[in-house]
């Protein structure tokens, strides 16, 4: 499928067996955006002929492969729950990376907790490795001359060029163009932004206490939610499976662990459904408002109060466990594995994962998980993010020095083929198809003896299969990140596809705001506001739902608390790189 443009309505078929009919529609028309400030073309023209004499093979339908090895180097942010081990490198994905392409990579790898840390650390330090993946902000690298400006080099990049025309991307990349025009790091780009996060419930308690979740989802809103837990925590007090003063809701990706002081995941996904900015979601507190044609600081407005409210009603019911925004993400899923919650954060990733586990504590089927459709607040839009772009990849100045201009291109051309071409993203995904997959009725399966975490799919009840991504470093998170709508859901297993079409049927797709580029001194001043500020911010946020403030009385003190932080000055600033007044 080519989508014509971003602004018209489009519908996406999303190919998966398991479901027929898949069909995911958008229901909005969004408006037309300007962005003076960059140079970034509508279409990527290319100019290099892939049949030169050149010392190396590339060009789309083409592996890229250099006649003569060569090595680059390359960060690697190590995932602690399926950490690197050497079969990785001796029969795994870099050796078959290397098999196809006689290109070796050389890994420098750190914990994905502090990787950020200790890569920022080399780059200042002038040892950069060559390929720098897994990188969402790339704030700090601009200015230092160590990161090559990317969008110079991307004409000779084959896949990367056809993906950005082919699905109409030059909106999306000015969200990530800096004030000279120009953008520093490939970002992963998507056909179509498609859920992650929602909710999973325990559907079997749920239709015990009366609650048909089916046809309440459709269009119910968070009041309706709360109702609705509200009789499933009857029943359960009812049944002897829970007292009164218990929650039973008790969420991850919240706490002190992984909630980053802000409320995480929940706060994010409800803040969402208000066009607010919080959770995980909540960075400078920064937002277009399409009705004002301008940006607003969001944690102030009216919609930040409703959605604050509404938070502090789950936990003033009795619903959801204040400790949520403390408690670590083991004791979280502890509670719903045994059966004391009946709801529970879930991203696609983690239904095998969940499954597994209340087998063995629960036994099969004496539960039933489903994954819901995110309750409507002040919008019908989506959770997806607007912007179909994904965490992406910086390329240093210090591969340009050592390789020279002709050898960088190779590189870049390599790295082309790694992270956006078909063959490249099948690979490190799924392995090697008939090694470990088959392709059965145009769906991908992985054979008899293995089982992949990362896909969803689960081990056995002995623990007997293979997983791909611990023994040979397939389903990582350091490569396949975006592509088109086919490939982001080739691996969803029947639940979860579901509730991806769901979300894409019922709800609309958010607008894209208008791209703004700070110049570096700009930037530095929007940091040195913005870090007490939304400090403050989450501090008082997590006062009002769990009830330490009273909302009504303390608003406006609140409110001053923020202006006192010069929260109009961020919005001076965007105003006047929006509007350039």
């Amino acid at each position: 499928m080519k989508t014509t443009t971003l602004k018209k309505l489009s519908c996406i078929g999303l190919a998966v067996s398991m479901l027929s009919g898949f069909v995911a529609c958008n229901k909005n028309t969004e408006e037309e955006t300007s962005s003076e400030a960059t140079t970034i073309p509508e279409q990527i023209e290319t100019t290099e002929d892939p049949d030169a004499n050149l010392p190396y093979t590339y060009g789309l339908g083409k592996t890229f492969h250099a006649d003569q090895p060569v090595t680059y180097t390359m960060f690697f942010s190590d995932a602690s729950w399926y950490p690197m081990v050497d079969t990785w490198k001796t029969e795994g994905i870099f050796k078959e990376i290397e098999n196809r392409t006689n290109v070796t990579l050389d890994i420098k790898s750190y914990d994905s907790g502090d990787y950020m840390d200790n890569i920022t650390l080399d780059i200042n330090a002038g040892n950069a490795a060559y390929i720098i993946p897994k990188i969402y902000d790339d704030s700090a690298f601009v200015d230092g001359g160590a990161i090559v400006p990317i969008s110079d080099y991307v004409d000779k990049m084959p896949y990367y060029t056809d993906f950005y025309n082919t699905y109409n991307l030059a909106d999306d990349i000015k969200t990530i163009t800096r004030a000279n025009g120009k953008y520093y790091k490939l970002p992963g780009m998507k056909e179509a932004n498609l859920i992650n996060y929602s909710f999973v419930i325990r559907k079997d308690i749920w239709d015990a206490a009366g609650v048909d979740v089916i046809e309440l989802q459709k269009d119910w809103d968070w009041a309706e939610f709360l109702d609705a837990l509200q009789k499933v925590k009857k029943y359960m007090v009812a049944q002897g499976m829970c007292s009164e003063s218990d929650y039973i809701w008790s969420d991850l990706w919240c706490g002190n662990e992984s909630g980053q002081g802000s409320g995480g995941n929940l706060l994010g996904v409800m803040g969402s459904t208000y066009e607010v900015n919080a959770g995980w979601n909540i960075g400078n507190g920064m937002r277009y408002d399409q009705a004002s044609d301008k940006y607003i600081f969001s944690p102030t407005t009216d919609n930040f109060k409703q959605f604050v409210t509404t938070a502090n009603s789950f936990v003033a019911a009795g619903i959801l466990d204040p400790e949520t925004f403390t408690q670590d993400d083991a004791t979280a899923t502890a509670k719903y594995y045994s059966g004391k919650t009946a709801i529970m954060s879930i991203n696609q990733g983690q239904w095998a994962n969940y499954e597994e586990n209340m087998t063995a504590q629960l036994g099969a089927g004496n539960f039933e998980n489903y994954v819901i459709t995110i309750p409507v607040g002040t919008t019908n839009n989506s959770t997806v993010a607007p912007e179909r772009l994904e965490n992406g990849v910086m390329i240093s100045q210090k591969a340009l020095d050592d390789l020279g201009e002709d050898g960088f291109i190779q590189m870049l051309r390599f790295v082309d083929w790694l992270f956006y071409s078909h063959e490249a993203y099948d690979l490190t995904k799924w392995g090697v198809e008939g090694v470990h997959y088959d392709v059965v009725d145009g769906q991908k399966v992985l054979k008899d003896g293995f089982c992949c975490g990362g896909l969803g799919y689960g081990n056995d009840a002995e623990g007997s299969m293979t997983d791909i991504r611990l023994q040979w470093g397939y389903a990582g998170g350091n490569f396949w990140y975006g592509g088109t709508v086919a490939e982001m859901t080739d691996n969803l297993i029947a639940p979860v596809a579901d509730y991806v079409n769901r979300d894409a049927e019922f709800r609309d797709t958010p607008p894209l705001a208008p791209g703004i580029a700070p110049t570096a001194d700009q930037n530095e001043e929007i940091n040195l506001i913005a870090t007490p500020l939304i400090s403050n911010v989450n501090s008082w946020t997590l006062k009002f739902i769990t009830g330490q403030e009273d909302i009504n009385a303390k608003w406006d003190e609140y409110v001053k608390s923020c202006e006192d932080l010069n929260s109009q000055g961020l919005v001076d600033i965007y105003a006047q790189l929006y509007k350039g007044k």
